[in-house]
Formats: structure tokens, C-alpha cells, sequence
């Protein structure tokens, strides 16, 4: 279809320069004027391209540089393993599958298989035969009354006020059609969360939705949202990886009267979540605070989400456990290269333990204290493919969740405005000029693609693997380079011993 647009677009061109060539200069200046309108008009009411609804006929160049320039791009400017945070060929992975495009990829792997730190995965020369039905994993402990079937993939934490009700509203009809969990972020759950999708109903330290005027929680506002029957789990954030430490922010300009009637907030200033939590100040605390939410909730399954700081403050969190028999039904880890909307440099950049070695020490951590096998664990950070949903099961996650793939599936370019309310492809943004860029009847079917086809992927892999299940996956099946040697993550923890 964008093809097709393309070539319109380069037809239309090339006939109005012969037009104004032949008839110039006001007969050939009217024609051009009459197409270049007709096809602002047609862009601005077409549905399926957020850029041409918002930058009528200028937002062809975008797609004409796409179409005729990814060779200089890549000689002069930027080779499909740069960009940051996301390179390009991670944003062409997840734009492929979301419209479901080609899913190939030519001439070899462009990455350096000999860099240290370079991962693979290791194959059986006996395949096994591909799972026809995507597997699901069981969330709840011994004392959760309504464990959950939850899909491998998932959408990971953002609030509506961070995302434009759009972007919100499409992520849930996708989570309802493709049957996976939509975590709602610290926002509260607002009526574009509604659609039909399963939630995680995400409780920060501002207790946005089940909030006091004080700025406390509130037990029956929080009991009322809770038994909902679309709200599936509770999830208590302690900290994010883009920021662990710091609290949410929500920029005064994305703030406004629906957002903060939802929240419990006044419009249009700016929203700082506390840094820490005030019903809770250490892990006993934490876990009956667990406890409470699970109780109010009828006992859906509760649990925690935090980026590793303190090893110790972890590891007193699991002694508690043992010793108040409080457990959290699942714990989702984050890392240091999370995402987020709005945060200081300093914290994004310095604060906090990197995915990897976090998910590696909260699992032995929890096998050290005998608690995993009742705890479930939910992982994101830069999970964006097939095979990143792979590694992390090896290392021992149960579920992976993302939200930055999300948002590309939606249309997110990087174009890194996230904080200033002007995304130009209306998903984190507020400002209906934008936002009204963002068709939800078309942009709910690419993050389904996106979330089937990597799930699709990654059973590939599973078979590729000679495993016949997600639990047979371990940590012997994945190497890493280091110090030119080749080490299985067993290996490379024991050596770091």
C-alpha cells in the first residue's frame, strides 16, 4: 500500500512538471496547484499513514527518501546498526511484522559475530516440530484465587497522558484481538483502556486512580477499579529502569483536564510522582502492602515491578518472604536501558543495574531463597524480537513485556519528542492535531501483527532449538563472546566467580 502511495505520489509529480513545462507558466502553475491539493485532500483523509494525515502532501518525502535513498542513508548517515536507543534495523524488524511486509532479511547478518559480547543461540541438527498454539504461563502463587493464562509477549507499562488516547485505545483492541495483557503504566486506567483487553493495572507512588486528595491510597477506590473484570493482575511499581529512584514525570503540556480528572490531579501543571512509595518504607512493609492489594482485588494475582539498585535491599525483600510467608505472585524486573517519556539524562544514563545482570540476579536470588518456583517473572527492556523474547527465557524470565516495540508497531518514528507533546505520529502526544493522525481501526491490526508474527518467530526458534517448550529452555543455550572466548551464560557467570 505505502508503495502504491509512492508511486502515485512520484506520478503525480512527474505529470504536473510535464504539464507545467508544456503549458507554462499559468495554465502548467494551476495544474500543479489542482494536484497538489487534490492530494492533500487524499492524504488528509486516508487512514492508514499518520504522517500524511498530519503533514499532508510535505509527508511524501518521508516516504520518497525511504523508497529511493536507504543506500546513502546508510553510507552517509546512519547504518542499519545505528540510531539510538533504537537502531534501524530493529525499527525495520518491527515495522515489517506489524504491517506484515517481507520478514527476510538479504545478504547475511550485517552484526559482528566476533565482537566481544556478540550472542548466539545454539541449534539441534534433529528440529523439532513448531508449536501450532502459542504457549501460555500461569501467573499466580499459593495464594492467588485468580491466576492468569498470559501470553508470552506483552505490552509493557505506559500511561495514557504519556500515550495519546489513540495510541491507548489501539493498544488495547490489539491486546483483546491478539489475547495478550496490556499494562496500563502508573497512570491510572482511563476509558480508553476499556476495549475489551486484558489489563495489568499498573500502582505507582502516586497512587493515580485509587488516589486520597492528600495524595495517599485509597483502599475502596482502588477495590472498586480492581474487580473490574478487564483488570487480570496488580502491579505495584517501586521503579522503572529509565529512572529508577527519580518517580514519573508528566510534562505540564500533556497534562490536561481529562488526564488529570482521571488521575486526580490539577490540569496543566506539571506531575511528579513521588520517588518512593508513602503506604510502605522497607521490604516487610512491601509485602504486606502485596498482601493488601491482593486481598482488595479478590486475590488476583499481585505483584511488584522494579529496576535492581541495591543487591542487598533485593535479597532482604526474599528474607521477608520466608519470613512473613508474603509472597508476590510474579516480580517484573527492569534495566538500566528502559524507556520513558520524560526523565533526567543523569538517570537514564547512570542509574540503575542493566537488564541482563538484573534479570540474572533476581532469578538466582529467588532460587537461592527456594521462592521461584511460586514467583513468577515478568521481564522487559529492549525486548523487541523474536529472539530477545528467547535469551530472556533462557536466563530464566517466564513472560517478557515491551513498550518501546509497541509504539513502533503503532508508528512511532524515534523521533524523540516524547516529552514535549509533539509527536508527530500522534502516540505520545496529546495534541488532537496529532493525535487525530492515529486511526485506531487501523493501527490496533499492526501491533496484533506485530505481537503475532514475533510469537510466530520465536516458536521457530523454539523448534530450531530441539525444544519442545518454553520450559526446557536454559542458560547452556545461549553463548557469549568474551575475551575471545566462546561461554554459555552458565559459563560466564561462573567465571565472573
Amino acid at each position: 500500500m505505502r508503495e502504491a502511495i509512492q508511486f502515485t505520489f512520484i506520478a503525480l509529480i512527474i505529470v504536473a512538471l510535464l504539464i507545467g513545462i508544456i503549458l507554462w507558466p499559468m495554465p502548467g502553475f494551476i495544474s500543479l496547484a489542482i494536484i497538489i491539493v487534490l492530494l492533500g485532500f487524499y492524504d488528509l483523509f486516508q487512514k492508514k499513514h499518520t504522517i500524511l494525515r498530519n503533514f499532508p502532501v510535505v509527508g511524501h518525502m518521508r516516504y520518497l527518501l525511504e523508497m529511493i535513498g536507504p543506500e546513502l542513508h546508510q553510507y552517509f548517515v546512519e547504518s542499519g546498526t545505528d540510531g539510538k536507543p533504537i537502531d534501524r534495523n530493529h525499527r525495520a524488524y518491527i515495522y515489517s511484522r506489524a504491517k506484515e511486509q517481507n520478514q527476510t532479511h538479504p545478504f547475511g547478518t550485517e552484526l559482528d559475530v566476533h565482537e566481544d559480547g556478540y550472542r548466539w543461540m545454539q541449534h539441534s541438527i534433529y528440529p523439532v516440530e513448531k508449536l501450532t498454539t502459542p504457549p501460555r504461563v500461569s501467573i499466580g502463587g499459593p495464594d492467588c484465587k485468580q491466576p492468569y493464562q498470559a501470553s508470552l509477549f506483552n505490552i509493557s507499562a505506559m500511561s495514557f497522558g504519556s500515550l495519546s488516547k489513540n495510541a491507548i485505545a489501539a493498544l488495547n483492541v490489539a491486546a483483546r484481538e491478539g489475547h495478550f495483557f496490556h499494562d496500563t503504566g502508573e497512570g491510572g486506567i482511563s476509558p480508553y483502556h476499556l476495549r475489551g483487553g486484558d489489563l495489568v493495572w499498573e500502582i505507582g507512588t502516586g497512587y493515580f486512580g485509587c488516589r486520597t486528595k492528600e495524595g495517599g491510597f485509597d483502599e475502596d477506590k482502588f477495590a472498586e477499579k480492581a474487580n473490574w473484570e478487564q483488570v487480570k493482575m496488580i502491579e505495584i511499581k517501586i521503579s522503572q529502569g529509565a529512572k529508577p529512584g527519580h518517580g514519573g514525570v508528566l510534562p505540564a503540556a500533556k497534562n490536561n483536564r481529562e488526564i488529570a480528572t482521571i488521575r486526580g490531579l490539577e490540569p496543566h501543571t506539571d506531575v511528579l510522582s513521588p520517588p518512593g512509595h508513602s503506604t510502605f518504607h522497607d521490604a516487610k512493609g512491601l509485602l504486606h502492602f502485596v498482601k493488601k492489594l491482593r486481598d482488595l482485588s479478590q486475590g488476583k494475582p499481585t505483584g511488584f515491578k522494579l529496576a535492581i539498585g541495591s543487591k542487598e535491599e533485593f535479597s532482604e525483600i526474599c528474607k521477608q518472604m520466608q519470613l512473613t510467608g508474603i509472597k508476590p505472585d510474579f516480580i517484573t524486573v527492569d534495566g538500566s536501558e528502559g524507556g520513558t517519556g520524560a526523565a533526567p539524562i543523569d538517570f537514564s544514563n547512570y542509574v540503575g543495574m542493566p537488564w541482563e545482570d538484573a534479570l540474572i540476579f533476581v532469578v538466582d536470588t529467588l532460587k537461592a531463597f527456594d521462592l521461584k518456583k511460586d514467583i513468577r517473572i515478568i521481564t522487559a527492556t529492549k525486548i523487541f524480537t523474536a529472539f530477545d523474547i528467547f535469551k530472556a527465557l533462557c536466563i530464566g524470565a517466564d513472560v517478557c513485556n515491551s513498550a518501546r516495540g509497541m509504539m513502533l508497531a503503532l508508528g512511532c518514528i524515534q523521533a524523540l519528542k516524547c516529552n514535549t507533546n509533539e509527536c508527530p505520529t500522534g502516540v505520545a502526544t496529546n495534541d488532537p492535531k496529532f493525535v487525530r493522525g492515529l486511526v485506531v481501526s487501523e493501527k490496533w491490526k499492526r501491533v496484533r501483527n506485530y505481537h503475532e508474527n514475533t510469537v510466530d518467530e520465536f516458536l521457530e526458534l523454539l523448534a530450531a532449538s530441539g525444544c519442545r517448550s518454553p520450559e526446557q529452555l536454559n542458560r547452556s543455550l545461549i553463548f557469549k563472546k568474551r575475551n575471545d572466548q566462546w561461554l554459555t551464560y552458565q559459563e560466564a557467570l561462573s567465571s565472573r566467580k
